[in-house]
């Protein structure tokens, strides 16, 4: 209820201001540092809503995190991405790499974004299922990176994250990351703790939410 209210205040009220970022290219593309504090502001009124996300260019990260990632991808032409847990952050990958897969639990969502992702073929967008019982390990979901080679990076912000996260070691190419967002979870953090890799832990100002927030990078050590 709160968090349904705090959506509807923040994509009218604190969106006001920043209208024009919304319906025209200002603060899209490099025209503006990615972790600049306007486009943050800009992000509080696009929590929840696409066509604002991409006007702005950004995907629903911690800000810090994102200009590492920005700064990977720029290094690495031609590098290809694995995605769990479809959004803006999609056709923000797609702009900046090579090829981008995504999978998706959610049929409804995965046919609305497909309409966006259509003027963008490096995109493959899957729609796969899991269920919440059985073991995690089993689930199309998680197994939908199988299969699909060897990634510069994979990002891990949907369902079943830990099972993910398993799942991705063997699909990670060498020198490449896994972007882990919301990574200060205690839920998460046994997973990430013990899956081998060194983890670079980013806290503080986030797109979309007016509070600190995590996200980690993970390497081989």
């Amino acid at each position: 209820m709160l968090k349904r209210a705090y959506v509807s205040v923040a994509q009218t009220m604190l969106a006001a201001p920043m209208s024009g970022c919304y319906a025209s290219a200002s603060l899209t593309g490099h025209q503006t540092a990615p972790g600049s504090l306007r486009r943050w502001f800009a992000s509080l009124g696009a929590i929840y809503h696409l066509e604002r996300m991409l006007a702005l260019d950004i995907p629903w990260w911690n800000v810090a995190a994102t200009r590492a990632v920005e700064a990977f991808l720029a290094a690495r032409p031609g590098a290809r991405v694995f995605e769990y847990g479809s959004g803006a952050s999609t056709i923000w990958l797609a702009r900046r790499s090579e090829r981008v897969i995504s999978v998706e639990h959610d049929a409804d969502w995965a046919r609305a974004l497909g309409e966006r992702v259509r003027d963008h073929s490096n995109v493959e967008l899957i729609c796969a299922p899991y269920a919440l019982s059985g073991p995690a390990e089993t689930q199309p979901y998680v197994r939908a990176i199988a299969n699909t080679g060897a990634h510069d990076l994979i990002v891990i912000d949907g369902r079943l994250r830990a099972a993910c996260l398993a799942a991705a070691m063997s699909a990670l190419r060498p020198g490449g990351i896994i972007l882990f967002d919301d990574s200060g979870r205690a839920r998460y953090r046994g997973a990430i703790a013990h899956c081998g890799l060194a983890e670079e832990h980013f806290r503080g100002l986030s797109y979309c939410v007016p509070y600190p927030d995590h996200s980690s990078i993970l390497r081989a050590a």
